[in-house]
């Protein structure tokens, strides 16, 4: 009895798991709920079944301090609802936990959730294209006021599905195709790539495309196979690059005019006056930081309005609260202003506990869906980037859900896993 209950614990977490990149795209709420019911269940499972062998991974033990010392800084500095919420956050870590070692670890299962992952793919790339050639999408929308497309979606999220979806869903079926024998594996492998990269210079979100980028330069170095592919993709995509000003010149006013604008002045574009907000923040607040969700709430607050004396950033234009938002766009920074430093370093441990299980003895060319989930994880992690905020949805489930699948594909995962019934 006690079998079989375990057994249908499973295949409902697993049918709500598979369905989770659709979710993120159109019923955030409903991802969330899907998220917490997961992590129950797995507490439940571990109950039911004595399975905690997850728990001895040194990066449950750091994401562990981690919740703590948001807990704690929430009791310091925050109220009760910012408890509350902290102690809630514990549910992203068992939701990726449960991934790795309970729902994903069979190699069927993770082949479905490929294959959705790469459906996905291809109906945002399409949507992209659809509304760039009729100018209105499925839904009846244009271009977001910035110019960026918004492909089957009503808001600017395109770009970043596309990243999180196309690198795991489609990437791995062009490095097999590399590996084919003569040219054509080779040539119809770097038409799929040039496809996603001009798909993605026309979506016009600079984040996207640069990770986009950043894990096609990760894999140029890491497939030999697919260099000159790659390489040309790159040429060719700096070519439409050079041509969106005529094919697409809202496109071309975001990726090129505005980047070079904020980067030419960056302490006064609306990412650094983040940056120097959080900073203030932190350094105000080094060992506890403002508590959960700290930023939102105390962004308009004048006593946070200053510059950066330390990175000589004068007072002065840098305050106020144009300055605000309701997050400031980085994890870490997130971190820091949750938790203070210990929170920031704490995060930073955690992401190297899950970088070297991703990492260990990958094989490109024999499992190229590990490798993208390796270089996914290490692309979303990147300390030098724009980020929406790891408390909400999609982010929360995007992260989670490819930090999860990563895991339960890595070695570790095989010596965790539940047998279910000797399945």
């Amino acid at each position: 009895m006690k079998q079989q209950v375990e057994q249908w614990m499973w295949r409902i977490a697993t049918g709500l798991v598979i369905p989770m990149p659709v979710l993120l795209l159109y019923a955030l709420a409903p991802a969330e709920i899907v998220m917490s019911v997961v992590a129950v269940l797995f507490v439940g499972h571990g109950v039911l079944t004595r399975h905690w062998a997850w728990l001895r991974q040194p990066w449950i033990c750091v994401a562990g301090l981690l919740w703590g010392q948001i807990i704690l800084s929430s009791m310091v500095m925050g109220n009760g609802h910012a408890i509350v919420q902290a102690a809630c956050f514990g549910r992203y870590f068992l939701f990726i936990a449960a991934l790795q070692a309970w729902i994903l670890p069979g190699v069927r299962v993770r082949a479905v959730l490929a294959r959705v992952y790469g459906g996905v793919a291809i109906w945002l790339v399409a949507g992209c294209w659809q509304q760039y050639i009729c100018g209105r999408n499925i839904w009846g929308y244009g271009r977001w006021a910035d110019g960026a497309l918004l492909g089957p979606l009503w808001a600017p999220r395109v770009g970043s599905g596309l990243f999180m979806t196309a690198l795991p869903g489609l990437f791995p079926a062009a490095i097999r195709l590399s590996r084919r024998d003569g040219a054509r594996g080779r040539i119809m492998a770097t038409a799929m790539l040039l496809g996603l990269v001009l798909t993605m210079v026309l979506v016009a979100q600079r984040m996207p495309l640069f990770l986009m980028l950043g894990g096609m330069g990760i894999v140029g170095v890491l497939v030999p196979r697919l260099r000159g592919g790659l390489l040309a993709v790159g040429l060719l995509g700096a070519g439409g690059v050079a041509l969106s000003p005529v094919l697409a010149p809202q496109a071309y006013h975001k990726l090129v005019v505005n980047f070079i604008t904020h980067m030419h002045a960056f302490a006064d574009s609306p990412y650094g006056m983040l940056f120097i907000r959080a900073g203030v923040m932190i350094g105000q607040h080094p060992w506890f930081g403002l508590g959960f969700d700290g930023f939102r709430h105390a962004c308009p607050d004048p006593a946070y309005f200053h510059g950066l004396p330390w990175l000589d950033v004068a007072e002065g234009p840098h305050g106020g609260a144009t300055g605000c938002n309701l997050h400031p766009h980085n994890y870490y920074l997130l971190m820091g202003t949750m938790g203070g430093m210990p929170a920031m370093g704490l995060f930073m441990a955690l992401v190297a506990c899950l970088l070297v299980p991703v990492w260990k003895d990958v094989a490109p060319t024999r499992d190229p869906q590990r490798l993208m989930l390796a270089v996914v994880v290490t692309l979303v992690f990147w300390p030098v980037a724009s980020t929406s905020s790891l408390l909400t949805q999609p982010t929360a489930g995007w992260l989670s859900m490819i930090v999860g699948w990563a895991l339960a594909a890595s070695p570790v995962a095989s010596r965790l896993q539940y047998v279910h019934g000797g399945d």
